[in-house]
């Protein structure tokens, strides 16, 4: 029963307002509990139904209208198990199975009132199930409710206009209600079997429609109606199109010609024949005989006096073949265009079952070939006058852009839980008709998308983009209802309304996201960085943007993200009317549980400020050994943590491969670990004091806290060479890359880092075609390699990277 007639879907683009029966908009949603208000798979009809895939929810309530004038019959007290199946529904609408079961037991009690309320909220969740419309129609109409089983048949077709056996179904019941012997109902009949054409009649599977429409114009007598039915049919692509063909064939030669065309046809078909014999004439054995010859006045032509001999009859017949036969020629090439493609997808129909990727893949193949098919017959339509357009090349444009819709509106029934292919038919829609995209745009997101909230922002985009800002915001007001607790629904709406001048507005929106979020820290703190950034860009106000910050802060103590954003804010204020906000920043920073790594960070930060901006050397020096202070507390965890149990006794390697051996004898053991911005210490002890060190801090600091990168990058076709600084504590590895753009010799470069920055050679530099000489110097890098980093400065006339890798010695 799950899977029983559950098939097509189309409103090409262009589908009316459904007043009282389309699904809810996002406002109705608001009570749906979505968790962590992550995208979802969609509904399974089975066990493990959905897993994997990336498909979305429909809506969660529906409800069908009573027609006018007839109220709901109320049968009673309800069967005993429907509110337990009622409840399992309820509680998990996303199980299709639940629903399936519930329906069964609707349909085997036969209870009215019980299968009205379970239909409508199925049909509301899942309005593609054309089969359940049909069951729907059937249960009103042995109610002896005509008038009703009329009006769920019609607000089906308004779902799923491209349903063929919902259209046969609409019709036969008709067919079963109406008064045949009136005109009207005849009018009638003719009237829906045309609408059905105009809706479903370019499908695929449409062949039993037009074969129902042109058989009921026979069973009329209207024989010429029945041939303009088979006309209309040649000219689309269908799986049986060959039968189509036969059928006409055998219309056009077993009813006289003057009962199945048309005056006009008829009138043009005798004077083709009557040309054509002419020309026979003109060929045969007497070319000079006259066209006609001479009748005495009064004597009617033969070819004028309506009746026509076998033989005429005959070829004539033979004219009309050949003419229905070109048309069919030309259909069968289309045909078998789309044949390999049809011949791919295994599921038309809907089904909350995912499909297979070899599916999916085939309707994007078929779509891509197809909106391909199509360009050049509308840029041929393009580049031609009006008065061109009416012609042939018109309607193969037209054609083909038809076509082109009615696949997509196929593919949004087997496809319509999955965004890419909504996403792909409004890319396609939106440079050829606003109104039709945004008909999409409402379909996808309030009835088979409602918790992809992405497609949503996407239309909110569509509609800002295109002037319309009311329903813009109406889409997002919507959204955030039946997804609360998304950010980025949130913003999106203060943006919004900033972009419009709103800027009071766009305020209170991250205000209240604030407020609201008190009890989920992260939330809150990442809320109050957006509006303090807001107030201070924009509201040109620190001193709130300042409070917001603090009091994220007193809420989060542990988030370094708000001391981080506090002192961005309090750096590039004015300093001569906050100059001490910064080191009151890190010092808050400095006592709050954060991570070593962190709080050496909001040090060094300090430090590097009151550098740039300290007003005294005795302020720098205070701040520099408070950080040398912090650092012997934390920097030892820190490097410890980083470096693991390595041991220096252990082989290490060279980037060639080679293995290197331990350190020489006599040197002593290796010291704690200096992080890498601070000086190094003195190689045979001694005390530095805070001016010293500050001094060698100073010069390092300036050279390298500019020039810092955190990615090591080592290359054995680089130059190297092994270099001691001035205080002879540090053994430095300066790796500079081959440059063969720049005209000066990369010697010079080095000469002028290492003149620059009073860095003696300790063994000559190499170019790096002489990189083998680089081996005999392998003892002195083994015994320096502890911690790395590296540096980038600009070319003195290139820009260009030249990098420094600074190893820190053990000893």
């Amino acid at each position: 029963m799950a899977a029983e007639g559950i098939e097509e879907f189309s409103d090409h683009g262009d589908r009316p307002h459904i007043t009282g029966f389309e699904a809810p908009e996002a406002t109705d949603l608001a009570e749906t509990n979505l968790g962590d208000s992550e995208d979802r798979p969609g509904a399974g009809a089975g066990a493990g139904a959905g897993a994997g895939t990336d498909m979305a929810e429909p809506p969660a309530t529906y409800s069908v209208p009573p027609p006018e004038g007839e109220d709901e019959e109320d049968d009673g007290e309800l069967p005993a198990d429907f509110e337990r199946l009622w409840k399992m529904v309820t509680d998990n609408p996303q199980d299709f199975n639940c629903w399936t079961d519930l329906l069964q037991y609707c349909e085997q009690e036969s209870h009215m009132t019980a299968s009205r309320r379970a239909l409508n909220a199925f049909l509301a969740r899942y309005p593609l199930c054309y089969g359940y419309w049909k069951k729907f129609a059937d249960l009103e109409r042995r109610a002896g409710h005509n008038k009703k089983a009329e009006e769920v048949c019609v607000q089906g077709l308004k779902a799923i206009p491209l349903s063929v056996d919902l259209w046969i179904h609409y019709i036969n019941l008709l067919l079963g209600t109406l008064n045949m012997n009136l005109p009207e109902s005849i009018q009638r009949i003719r009237s829906t079997f045309e609408d059905a054409v105009e809706a479903a009649g370019w499908d695929w599977h449409s062949d039993r429609l037009w074969d129902l429409y042109a058989e009921w114009e026979k069973e009329q007598g209207d024989l010429r109606a029945m041939t303009a039915v088979y006309d209309r049919v040649m000219s689309v692509p269908t799986q049986l199109y060959s039968t189509h063909y036969e059928k006409l064939k055998t219309h056009l030669t077993t009813h006289a010609l003057q009962d199945v065309l048309s005056p006009e046809e008829y009138s043009k078909l005798r004077a083709e024949y009557r040309q054509s014999q002419i020309q026979a004439k003109k060929e045969g054995s007497d070319p000079t005989a006259d066209e006609g010859e001479e009748r005495p006045p009064g004597e009617e032509d033969p070819a004028d006096s309506g009746k026509d001999s076998d033989e005429a009859v005959q070829k004539m017949q033979e004219l009309l073949l050949a003419s229905r036969e070109e048309a069919y020629l030309q259909n069968e090439g289309e045909v078998r265009k789309r044949w390999n493609f049809e011949d791919a997808i295994k599921r038309p129909y809907f089904h909350v079952k995912p499909l297979d990727r070899a599916q999916l893949k085939a309707w994007q193949s078929y779509l891509d070939w197809e909106t391909t098919e199509a360009e050049p017959e509308q840029e041929a339509m393009e580049g031609t006058s009006m008065e061109g357009q009416e012609g042939s090349q018109a309607r193969k444009s037209i054609a083909g852009h038809k076509r082109v819709l009615i696949l997509y509106e196929r593919c949004l029934i087997a496809c319509a839980l999955y965004e890419e292919f909504w996403d792909k038919y409004v890319h396609y829609l939106e440079p050829r008709s606003l109104e039709e995209t945004r008909s999409v745009y409402r379909r996808a997101c309030e009835i088979h998308l409602p918790y992809k909230h992405s497609f949503h922002l996407q239309w909110t985009t569509f509609e800002e983009r295109h002037g319309n800002i009311s329903e813009a915001q109406h889409i997002l007001e919507s959204l955030e209802k039946a997804m609360p607790g998304l950010a980025m629904v949130r913003l999106r709406r203060a943006g919004l309304e900033r972009r419009v001048g709103r800027l009071d507005m766009a305020e209170s929106l991250l205000r209240d996201a604030v407020e609201q979020n008190k009890d989920k820290p992260h939330l809150h703190a990442f809320f109050s960085i957006k509006l303090a950034r807001f107030l201070h860009k924009l509201g040109k106000n620190p001193s709130r943007a300042r409070a917001v910050l603090q009091e994220a802060i007193e809420l989060s103590p542990d988030n370094s993200k708000l001391y981080l954003n506090l002192l961005e804010l309090e750096v590039s204020g004015d300093l001569r009317v906050n100059g001490g906000g910064v080191q009151h920043c890190v010092n808050k920073a400095l006592a709050a549980p954060l991570s070593p790594k962190t709080k050496i960070l909001f040090s060094q930060r300090g430090l590097q400020f009151v550098e740039d901006f300290g007003t005294s050397v005795q302020s720098v020096l205070s701040i520099y050994e408070e950080h040398q202070k912090l650092l012997n507390e934390l920097g030892g965890k820190k490097r410890g943590a980083e470096n693991g149990d390595d041991d220096p006794e252990k082989m290490s390697k060279m980037d060639d491969g080679s293995a290197m051996t331990a350190p020489a004898q006599g040197v002593p053991p290796s010291m704690p670990p200096v992080p890498m911005t601070t000086p190094p210490p003195p190689m045979m002890g001694g005390d530095m004091s805070g001016a010293h060190g500050y001094g060698g801090y100073s010069n390092w600091y300036q050279q390298l806290n500019a020039l810092f990168h955190s990615d090591l990058d080592s290359n054995s076709s680089m130059v190297d060479m092994v270099a001691t600084t001035i205080h002879g504590t540090n053994i430095i590895s300066i790796t500079l890359p081959a440059r063969p753009e720049d005209p000066r010799p990369v010697d010079s470069t080095v000469d002028h880092f290492c003149f620059s920055n009073n860095v003696q050679p300790l063994v000559p530099m190499h170019t790096s075609s002489d990189c083998s000489r680089l081996t005999r110097y392998s003892m002195v890098r083994s015994r320096c390699i502890v911690k790395c980093f590296t540096l980038h400065i600009l070319s003195w006339e290139m820009v260009s990277r030249v990098q420094f890798t600074a190893y820190t010695s053990l000893y």
